[in-house]
């Protein structure tokens, strides 16, 4: 069985009506509970907060993602160490 890159996946997010969100081009997830979960995206870390979140379903294979509940906030989450460098270098320069 031939194994995808990640440049054959397409990243899609798709909410209906805040009570459900399905997501593609997951690589893993890192962490969630019932307010929040944290993913590796092909596009970058993501960050999905909201009540009552609830994992429906995970394909590691296919790299879908579902998960319902009240979507509260999508944000992905710029590489920490990059931008801690970047701000110093700014401050230093001012």
């Amino acid at each position: 069985m031939e194994n995808k890159s990640d440049d054959s996946y397409n990243h899609i997010i798709n909410i209906t009506d805040r009570k459900a969100i399905s997501l593609s081009g997951i690589k893993k997830i890192n962490n969630f509970d019932d307010t929040e979960f944290f993913v590796d995206t092909i596009m970058g870390q993501l960050i999905i907060k909201g009540e009552n979140l609830e994992l429906l379903k995970m394909d590691t294979f296919q790299g879908n993602l579902t998960i319902k509940g009240k979507i509260m906030l999508i944000n992905y989450l710029e590489d920490s160490k990059k931008f801690k460098a970047d701000n110093i270098m700014a401050r230093l320069f001012k």
